[in-house]
This record gives C-alpha cells, structure tokens and sequence, in this order.
C-alpha cells in the first residue's frame, strides 16, 4: 500500500505530534481549559528570502471549518513579510490545539512551494515558467505542490491530473524516451507532429543524441513553421559554456530564416540560473528547485489567554493588525482593536499618502467560512500583481 494519511485521520487529529495528545490528556484530567489566540508567523525565510507567498489556506479552512473557533487570515497568495502573523486562531484551546501540527504542515509546505515559483517567476519577467517536478516528489502530495507552483506565479503544470484539478491544460513537450525509441530527433519529431492534436504546440527536445546547434537545425528544417520551439535539457550536465551554445543555436535559426523558433530550457534551473539565461532564453521548465522548495518556518504560538496578552519569551504578546499600504506596499504591524465589528487602524493614511488596508481578515466563525474561495487562477493573478513590489 501506500504510505499515506487518511484525511479523516487528519480531520480527527490523529496526524499530531504525542505532545499535543499528552496535553489535551492533562488538561482534561485536570479540568482545565483556556480561551486563547494563537497566530502563525515566520520569523526568518530560506536563504535571506525578503518574503514569502502565502499558501495552503484553502485546505486550512477545510480543516478549521468544522472546529469551534473564529480565524483571521491573510488571503491565498498574499506576500508577507518576516513576524506578520498570515494567520490567527480563537478559542478554546482544548478545541483546536490537537491540531497545531497539520495546520503548520498545510501552510508550511505549499507556501514554500508559492514562494520558490512566485521568486522564478519573478526573474523570468514575461517568459513562461512550467513545473516540471512532479517525479521529484510521492505523488499524491504532488497536486498540491503543483497547485501551490501555480498560484505562486508558474505558467502550467506537467502532470495530466494535477493540471485538470487547476483547470488548465498540462504543459510538457516530448521525452528522452520517445526519441530513443524512434531513434533519431527528427523522427520522433516529425511523429510527434502527425499524431499529436495540432493545438498542442511543437517543440523537439533536442539534446538526445548529436550537437544541439545541429540538431535544431534538421528540425526546423523539417517543421518549418509548424515548429513553435525546441528544448534543451539538462544543462547543468553539459561541458562548455551553456549560454554560448543557446547563442550559437539562436544565431543558426534566425540565419536560417526560423526566428519563430523559440529557446526553452530544463534541467537543474532556479531563480539564479534563470536570470543568467535571460538574454537566450524564451521559456523555462522547473523542477526539483519549485517542488522541493524549502519550507516556510511557520510556527503558532499563544498570544492571549482569556483576553490578556500572553506569549512565551521572544515573542510579541497581543492579537495584532497587519496594514499595508496600497501606494509603497510597505506595513505596519499594529495591535489589533475592535471598533464595530472592524479592526482599528493606527492611522488612516501612511506616510507617504497612500491608504492602510488590513491583511488579517475574518475568515471563519461559527463554522462558516466568510469568503468565497478564490479560483487557482485568481490567486496566481493576485500574486502577479504583488511581486512588482517586492525584489529578489
């Protein structure tokens, strides 16, 4: 069999650390129970990252939905910032706590994902990325990472029911594979191109067996203008300069009269490497860099107990307000006040003029989720819209 949880045994909380178990067992034996919030902030990112994307909330709420609490949240696929709470929890602590664990691995893991896309998107600019890294992970965990990748910026996914669980159309080309077997680039290509639905564009891999630079030319060749591009792969493992060769191809077409072919490039790629790849480059696939992201380092620690600011050493007691300015993008983390019903805001207007707008929303109470949940397709839109104001 696999080895998998059951999602009823994470909706039972049985996927929890033996603490959190050994407290509830203590708690109840003592007749002891507490009114708390508890929010979940990352203190620091992988690798100095500035930000993170948001992500995992959807299945969040699957998961608190049923519970007797009240949830503020950030949006799926806000970009925060280090110490911003993305996510507060009210209640009895008897009632939710058993599940600290599986709300951390929801949030932690897909939001590393969203960060690592969103950041490889952002230094492509306005060239594709597709994830690629499906086989890099146990798949049935591989639909969220994938839909985690897409949110955070990736232009399609490779995997068939990953794509159809997103909506859109799975994205790939041809593998190693299939020119192995037919023997030669060019056949495999040209048998590609009869059978294969014409709206699925035609890009040769053609790295298999000769000279990139050579290859690309017989396919081009062959295709003419039904070619839309070729790939290149696994570049890391190549001897020379790889740009140089990208150059040499780029030139060999456009002489030839095919400077519709575009460049895509896989193997071994990141944000880094992408912006080395830039000036060659029309389109990129990447794998194991999205789908093995690091983590976000969430934690959730108690910050109030029946109403009075409470924490553990290092950390800032009270319910807080997050406020972003919608000009500068820059925030202000507040404590957070009730006025009516609504959060109160330290100021009207930042600095610099623009208006403060609270990230940390009511999302659940009394088992109702107060949101509609945004499609994959607009939460990517609205992490697009995002990273113009956030750098590398």
């Amino acid at each position: 069999m696999f080895h998998v949880a059951d999602p009823k045994d994470i909706k039972d909380g049985r996927m929890t650390d033996v603490y959190f178990v050994r407290t509830m067992e203590v708690l109840r034996a003592k007749k002891i129970d507490r009114w708390v919030k508890a929010e979940f902030i990352a203190k620091r990112f992988p690798e100095d990252y500035g930000w993170g994307v948001l992500a995992g909330i959807e299945e969040a709420a699957y998961l608190l939905k049923d519970l007797k609490v009240s949830v503020r949240a950030m949006k799926e696929g806000t970009i925060f910032r280090a110490f911003e709470p993305v996510m507060e929890i009210e209640g009895m602590y008897t009632d939710f706590g058993l599940y600290e664990t599986s709300i951390l691995g929801l949030l932690c893991q897909a939001s590393g994902v969203a960060t690592k896309a969103a950041r490889c998107k952002k230094a492509a600019a306005d060239r594709k990325v597709i994830s690629f890294g499906a086989r890099r992970i146990h798949p049935v965990v591989a639909p969220m990472v994938e839909r985690s990748a897409f949110i955070g910026g990736c232009d399609g996914v490779s995997v068939v029911k990953n794509a159809e669980l997103i909506g859109e159309e799975p994205s790939g080309t041809m593998p190693h594979a299939l020119i192995l077997i037919m023997g030669d680039t060019v056949e495999a290509t040209k048998a590609f191109d009869e059978v294969i639905n014409p709206k699925v564009k035609r890009v040769s891999l053609i790295d298999t067996f000769n000279d990139e630079k050579i290859e690309a030319i017989r396919v081009a060749e062959a295709l003419g203008k039904r070619l839309f591009g070729i790939r290149l792969d696994t570049p890391s493992s190549r001897r020379g300069d790889f740009q140089k060769i990208i150059e040499e191809i780029r030139w060999e077409l456009n002489l030839r009269g095919f400077g519709h072919v575009q460049i895509f490039v896989s193997g071994g790629l990141d944000e880094k490497r992408i912006l080395t790849l830039n000036p060659v480059v029309d389109a990129y696939g990447v794998g194991t860099a999205i789908t093995n992201a690091r983590v976000i380092d969430f934690a959730m620690d108690i910050v109030e107990i029946d109403g009075r600011p409470l924490a553990k050493r290092g950390k800032m007691s009270g319910s807080k307000s997050v406020l972003r300015c919608s000009k500068c993008f820059e925030d202000q983390m507040v404590p957070f006040k009730k006025e009516r019903g609504r959060s109160a805001r330290a100021s009207a207007r930042c600095p610099c003029g623009g208006r403060l707008e609270e990230l940390l929303l009511p999302f659940i109470q009394k088992k109702r989720i107060l949101w509609d949940l945004p499609s994959p397709q607009a939460i990517r839109e609205y992490v697009l819209a995002q990273l113009p104001h956030f750098e590398l």
